[in-house]
């Protein structure tokens, strides 16, 4: 699993403060998530976009990771144009495509777009154990901080066992198709997968209490504010402003 595919870079963004950045994704997010203008909403697609640019990521995996998320959104356009109430516009046999449905689907496609560029160009050029550093740093409950490490830490290894378990199935000679043996098979797999979570859960507690853990990680290393940090501050608050005047 590539989750930090965009952190691997040597631009200054990916030097910059995590905290700074943590704070202008979640500003940025909120400022466009509360946005009804498609113009407005159009417009935040820039800023991301210019942060991708200066970061020097990958264009092609930003746009299968657009791709993925897209996809979900095609659901959207598949029944909004044609439930949500408003002026006809266009008519496919008994289905009629309302004005209002495609604004909406739009505006939905722009947001969630706009948010989850910032996201990459923001979040996804900091390593996560950066960001689990930034956010104690920030005050965040140490139990958050520790729910968000270890769902990261040990994602991959419920990957990796899921895997295991899937092959296993197939060298028995399991076919998936639309049955009752396939969804009850998957229904075990899923069975078998909590409970080698819970049991690995537990193996790392223990080994974790034996190594002297308290609930507490030490930080020895703390995050000082630099200009560019400054500047990237100053870029996030001058996008949100110009968001909200287009609006």
């Amino acid at each position: 699993m590539e989750i930090e595919e965009f952190s691997l870079g040597n631009s200054f963004i990916h030097k910059m403060d995590p905290r700074v950045k943590i704070i202008a994704a979640f500003v940025f997010s909120v400022v466009v998530a509360l946005n009804n203008s498609i113009s407005a909403c159009a417009v935040s697609l820039v800023f991301p976009l210019i942060l991708i640019a200066v970061a020097r990521i990958s264009i092609a995996r930003v746009l299968f990771r657009l791709a993925v998320v897209n996809g979900f959104i095609l659901f959207l356009w598949l029944f909004l144009p044609f439930t949500h109430p408003g002026e006809t516009i266009y008519s496919i046999g008994p289905l009629e495509v309302h004005r209002e449905g495609v604004l909406y689907a739009l505006l939905i496609t722009l947001k969630s777009n706009a948010i989850i560029l910032a996201v990459i160009a923001l979040l996804g050029t900091s390593q996560v154990f950066t960001l689990v550093h930034a956010l104690s740093h920030m005050g965040v409950p140490d139990k958050l901080v520790h729910l968000f490490f270890f769902c990261f830490r040990y994602v991959h290894v419920i990957h990796v066992e899921y895997h295991k378990l899937l092959n296993a199935i197939r060298i028995r000679g399991f076919r998936p198709g639309t049955n009752l043996h396939t969804y009850r098979t998957y229904a075990y797999l899923v069975g078998m997968l909590l409970v080698k979570s819970f049991d690995r859960s537990r193996s790392i507690l223990r080994a974790m209490r034996c190594r002297g853990f308290k609930e507490k990680f030490y930080i020895l290393h703390h995050y000082e504010m630099k200009r560019l940090d400054y500047l990237l501050a100053a870029w996030s608050a001058l996008s949100c402003g110009v968001i909200l005047i287009v609006r």
